[in-house]
Formats: C-alpha cells, structure tokens, sequence
C-alpha cells in the first residue's frame, strides 16, 4: 500500500497550529489607538520612547483607518503630560532595582538608554548612581561570593574570573580590583 496522506478536518486546524477563523485584526484608528495605549500603561511602567516604539509597532502590524497620519509620538507626548508616563520616576525606579541587584553604573546607563530614557533625565541620576556604586559592587560581590565573601583565598584564575564577572556586572576596574583582591572576612565598608 502506497504512502497515504492524512486529511486533516479544517475544525482541527487549531490543534496543528493553523487558525482557520482568525481574521486579521481590525486597523487602527484614533481612538482604538489611545485605547492602546492606555492598556499599555495601565499594566507597564514604561517611558515615553517605549510607548512611542509599542505604538508603532502596532500601527506596522494592524494598519491606520484614521484620516489624518497617525501620530504615535504625540500620543505619547499626551500620555506623559496626563501623568500617566513618568520618565524620570521610571529611571529612577530602575536604576534603583538594578542597584540593589548588585549591577554598576555602567550597566544602569545602558540598561535607561535601552529603555529610551532621555540624555537629560538620564543625566540627573548619575551622581544618585555613582553615589550607590559602593554598595551595588558589594551587593554583587556578597551574592557572587567574591573577595571577602568567598570560601577561602582563591588562586590567581578564580581572581580574574571575579574580576571579569564583576567588569560584566558593569562596576570600576578598580573598585573592582579592591573587591576581587581582599581576602575573607578582611574587607570592612569604611575602606571603600
């Protein structure tokens, strides 16, 4: 008997991963757009150049109805004049967050630049985060048991390992060197 080919009823398309019912989603207008952009909002905090990107997105994916241009970068600028984004708590919230986890001011750069935080607000929080450098570099060290918060005197490769995760985590060479280089238990916070 030859090679049969299995039919599959359209009602099971579903289960193999084809939609038969799906229609294409309706194109945006003015007002589905800002209600888009309010759910967006209302469930992430975001900035004004991540909802700007969102909205773009979606209007490449559903099409406009609407008969001016839309303007998703005015939308945006609305949402942030409502109050409903706030660029500066928003870096503020994440620079702290990632703070705590133990990363260093260079990996909070990034981290506001990805999430389109302006040079301006990004700016105002440097000192904030220069002054907590410190304390992250430790937080990262005590959850990565290096330095002083390691088992024993590690050898010269286990050392630059730490370094290398401690330049990753984005902290100074060489607060960095200081941490990897201390011993067990010899590092007190009043030396940093």
């Amino acid at each position: 008997m030859a090679a049969s080919h299995v039919l599959i009823p359209v009602s099971l398309w579903h289960k193999q991963g084809v939609n038969a019912d799906r229609r294409p989603p309706k194109p945006l207008d003015p007002a589905l757009l800002e209600q888009l952009a309010l759910r967006y909002v209302e469930r992430f905090a975001t900035t004004q150049g991540k909802l700007t990107d969102y909205l773009t997105r979606k209007l490449r994916e559903r099409g406009w109805a609407g008969e001016r241009p839309a303007d998703a970068a005015g939308l945006a600028a609305r949402m942030a004049e409502r109050g409903y984004v706030d660029d500066r708590a928003y870096a503020e919230a994440k620079a702290a967050s990632l703070a705590r986890r133990g990363l260093g001011a260079r990996r909070v750069q990034q981290a506001l630049h990805a999430a389109r935080v302006g040079a301006e607000d990004s700016e105002a929080l440097a000192g904030q985060v220069a002054e907590n450098a410190r304390d992250a570099a430790l937080a990262f060290a005590r959850r990565r048991r290096i330095g002083p918060f390691g088992d024993g005197a590690a050898d010269r490769a286990v050392r630059e390992k730490q370094f290398a995760a401690m330049m990753r985590a984005g902290h100074a060479p060489g607060l960095a060197r200081r941490i990897v280089a201390a011993g067990p238990g010899e590092l007190f916070e009043e030396e940093f």
